[in-house]
């Protein structure tokens, strides 16, 4: 009697060392399949291949379908054309950039949103539905930025080899570019037209890829960093007379009236060198304004430019 108790206490304490190693094992592999991100606006821990996610940031989108990887919502109001195809019933409307529906997103359940500037004022309200990554674009350090958030996104969902080989094919396309424009010794202006009145961009806005990445010369080193740029005028622009304006139109973007190519059809830009030599440039705004920092909208970024030249 005594041997059977002893031999079903030693049975009892197998027992419990088995399920304590299996819950062991079982916690050491969700931390092994989770990826904890720190970003600006705080840490997010976010489990690897997750399968519902919601974004709100288009240069996200377009790097996650570069990748092949499906979403279940993003904001509808003003996608970019070159990401049509999630106009589709199948995924889910979430609201407009600036403002998320919170309930939609809550009934929807999501592993993982992606944000980006557009979304700060409601990070903390989306990190408590689930876990909220912002991806953060420095238009002073686009390459950079856009580095740091494809290879983000490629360890969360296991696609490092395939986020290596499109970075080495772009910054491949923007070597070339730069050396065929630092070699030309031409400068540039970018101007973005709103509905009628126009703003310029310089080294360290949100379009300084023109001059730090692709290597045009800054007609104006005074340019203020501003996210909605400097007022300026056609004098001004005519003043500067730079060999190259590159205008980005958000009207076409946002809805206006007055279209980019209207309001720069006038006799004192017709006056400049950049307009006699053909080279206004006309951006693909909506990339340029909503959507660029993916690997798809950074491509057609360095196509604008190269076509301009």
């Amino acid at each position: 009697m005594k041997n059977k108790s002893l031999l079903l206490l030693l049975l009892a304490i197998v027992i419990l060392s088995l399920t304590a190693c299996r819950s062991m094992q079982k916690a050491s592999g969700t931390v092994e399949n989770t990826i904890t991100v720190t970003h600006a606006l705080g840490e997010a821990v976010v489990k690897k291949n997750p399968e519902k996610v919601i974004v709100f940031d288009y240069g996200t989108l377009d790097t996650l379908d570069k990748m092949g990887i499906e979403i279940i919502g993003l904001p509808k109001s003003n996608i970019p054309t070159v990401l049509e195809k999630f106009n589709d019933d199948k995924y889910e409307d979430v609201g407009t950039l600036f403002e998320p529906d919170f309930e939609k997103i809550y009934e929807l359940q999501p592993d993982v949103i992606f944000i980006s500037g557009r979304q700060t004022e409601v990070y903390e309200e989306l990190a408590k539905i689930a876990p909220t990554v912002y991806m953060e674009l420095d238009g002073s350090d686009y390459m950079a930025s856009v580095t740091k958030n494809v290879t983000l996104i490629g360890e969360i969902f296991g696609k490092e080899d395939f986020v290596k080989k499109e970075l080495e094919e772009i910054n491949k396309a923007i070597e070339e570019l730069n050396k065929k424009i630092t070699e030309s010794g031409k400068n540039a202006l970018i101007v973005m037209a709103n509905d009628g009145s126009i703003s310029a961009y310089g080294e360290g806005s949100r379009f300084g890829i023109i001059h730090k990445e692709f290597g045009f010369t800054p007609v104006d080193k005074e340019i203020q960093v501003s996210n909605h740029g400097q007022s300026i005028t056609f004098e001004y622009i005519l003043e500067k007379n730079p060999d190259y304006i590159f205008v980005i139109d958000r009207a076409a973007t946002t809805g206006g009236n007055v279209s980019a190519q209207q309001i720069f059809d006038n006799d004192i830009i017709k006056q400049t060198e950049a307009y006699k030599n053909g080279r206004i440039v006309y951006l693909s705004s909506q990339v340029w304004y909503v959507a660029s920092g993916g690997l798809t909208g950074t491509r057609l970024m360095i196509e604008d430019v190269s076509k301009g030249l």
